[in-house]
């Protein structure tokens, strides 16, 4: 997996699919950076989050399961280990399983993983194993993404399978089939508004070779040279009290 977000923080960073050579950055809206709120009992993100490269939620694709199309983006990655992952670091981990989010009436698949290499790796094998070694974090996890928009006026998000797991056999047959998607896409010599240069498949229309890579990679200007660092001031501290899909507010007379 790649990391995106380290545990605990609040700053919406992720894979940019549209910009060349597809760098992490900071989501935004109506030009302002993105943060998530903080959710009571909750800080920030509360695992390691990230995705799975070379996989694809393909939007014209409606899953026989959920009943809905894929949401354009990588499969999502759901980090459980001890350490805080960096942002950009890349892991091997280990697939426990997945819960399905449906965002916006899309497919947003989020899989449970841990590090190959945590201390916990060799006790946790699943989903049976991960909720008797870390009770409450699945269903921790499905609060916290039904909840997490909300203090941004949108309503409780749903679920398919109504929010339980599914096992880690299920979860690799969805990165299989995400994988054959993004291998169609990274082929494609139709326009289809991602940026799929790349240096790893030779036979894809869009393969440069690494120092030709390396020269336009210098010369991309703008989105890239003109990231900022998160901004630690504008990070969330308040904490948001969610009941009934409603932040309640006590500061109203």
């Amino acid at each position: 997996m790649v990391c995106e977000i380290p545990r605990w923080s609040n700053a919406k960073l992720e894979i940019d699919t549209t910009t060349p050579f597809n760098p992490i950055k900071q989501d935004s809206k109506n030009s302002r950076p993105r943060y998530v709120a903080d959710i009571f009992p909750y800080k920030g993100y509360i695992w390691n989050y990230g995705a799975f490269p070379q996989t694809f939620e393909d939007p014209e694709h409606t899953d026989k399961d959920t009943g809905c199309v894929g949401d354009s983006d990588p499969v999502d990655v759901i980090e459980v280990g001890q350490a805080i992952c960096a942002e950009g670091s890349i892991h091997r981990v280990k697939v426990l399983g997945l819960v399905a989010l449906i965002d916006d009436g899309e497919t947003d698949w989020k899989v449970l993983a841990i590090r190959s290499d945590d201390p916990m790796a060799d006790r946790i094998q699943d989903i049976k194993s991960l909720e008797t070694c870390m009770p409450g974090l699945v269903s921790a996890t499905v609060d916290w993404f039904s909840k997490y928009k909300v203090p941004d006026g949108k309503p409780l998000n749903s679920w398919a399978f109504d929010g339980r797991a599914k096992d880690a056999d299920y979860a690799h047959s969805v990165i299989a089939a995400t994988h054959d998607a993004w291998n169609r896409l990274i082929h494609s010599e139709k326009e289809t508004g991602f940026a799929l240069t790349n240096t790893t498949v030779r036979s894809s229309p869009h393969y440069l070779p690494v120092d030709i890579a390396s020269q336009e990679f210098k010369t991309l200007t703008g989105g890239l040279s003109g990231q900022v660092p998160v901004d630690s001031t504008k990070v969330p501290v308040k904490w948001h009290y969610v009941h009934e899909g409603m932040v309640t507010n006590c500061s109203k007379k």
